[in-house]
């Protein structure tokens, strides 16, 4: 497969099947979540489960804070000066917030996509290799195992099974942000955080690693910020509306994703899902 051809997957499920198949069980709860950059509040008061095994889609307009809410979940807000974080905010249970927390353990759990491809400047192999030796895989067999496992689970091994020592950035934009995926996935974490991840591939790319997302439900936790409504309504279980109100990001609304956008509690999701706001 190659990004040109969309695989060939089942459809996806309705949307009143698809909340079934992820019951709501939280593996992340964030409980009166505040992010301030410095006198800045990115977001204020948020509250808001992740369920495990199902896909959560952020959606709502740029500066509300959804992307700064991934960077808690993963201590990238530690990297950010006069980044100050407040609330409750748990993996499971684990205390995120607490400032004795091993990050570098906490990444591994928490698997990281940005928006644009970003493979190490190495070879195909060397992109997964590396993180399973910086993780304590010294098993050489072991790590080659588990790079093809995880470029199996992206759709790139076929496609790159006989050139691994050629330069990953040598790559379609495509096939680098799936090997980015593998590069997340090959460390088995329990949540991938997904920062708009096709918005900087062409359609038909584009279109390969939204597929490959749904592929991940019921088997890894997905969390992705998306400004594409139609792809967090194809692809997603559960959905939660951020917005900039009062010069700081607050959680709107969020439920199953049939609810948001069929059946909305809220005017301001209503406008929004409808085209009318944002």
């Amino acid at each position: 497969m190659n990004d040109n051809q969309r695989p060939s997957l089942d459809p996806w499920l309705p949307l009143q099947e698809r909340a079934a198949c992820c019951e709501p069980r939280p593996l992340v709860r964030a409980r009166g979540l505040t992010l301030r950059y410095g006198p800045t509040l990115a977001f204020d008061d948020v509250t808001l489960d992740v369920h495990a095994g199902c896909i959560t889609a952020l959606v709502g307009p740029s500066g509300c804070g959804k992307t700064s809410f991934l960077s808690c979940i993963n201590r990238l807000t530690d990297l950010i000066p006069g980044a100050r974080v407040s609330g409750e905010l748990r993996l499971a249970d684990l205390d995120l917030l607490d400032p004795r927390l091993d990050v570098i353990a906490l990444r591994r759990r928490v698997g990281m996509v940005f928006q644009k491809p970003n493979p190490f400047p190495l070879s195909i192999r060397r992109n997964l290799d590396l993180p399973l030796r910086e993780h304590g895989m010294r098993s050489r067999t072991r790590r080659a195992d588990a790079t093809e496992r995880a470029l199996r689970n992206v759709g790139l091994w076929d496609e790159v099974k006989d050139r691994l020592e050629s330069p990953a950035l040598a790559l379609s934009g495509g096939q680098q942000q799936r090997l980015c995926i593998a590069r997340a996935l090959v460390l088995e974490p329990e949540i991938l955080l997904m920062d708009e991840p096709c918005s900087a591939l062409d359609p038909l790319a584009g279109g390969v690693v939204e597929d490959l997302i749904a592929g991940l439900r019921g088997r890894v936790t997905v969390l992705i910020v998306t400004h594409n409504l139609a792809q967090a309504r194809r692809i997603s279980d559960w959905a939660a509306l951020f917005w900039k109100q009062e010069e700081a990001g607050r959680l709107v609304e969020h439920g199953a994703v049939r609810q948001i956008f069929e059946t909305p509690t809220q005017e301001l999701t209503a406008a929004y899902v409808r085209g009318r706001r944002g």
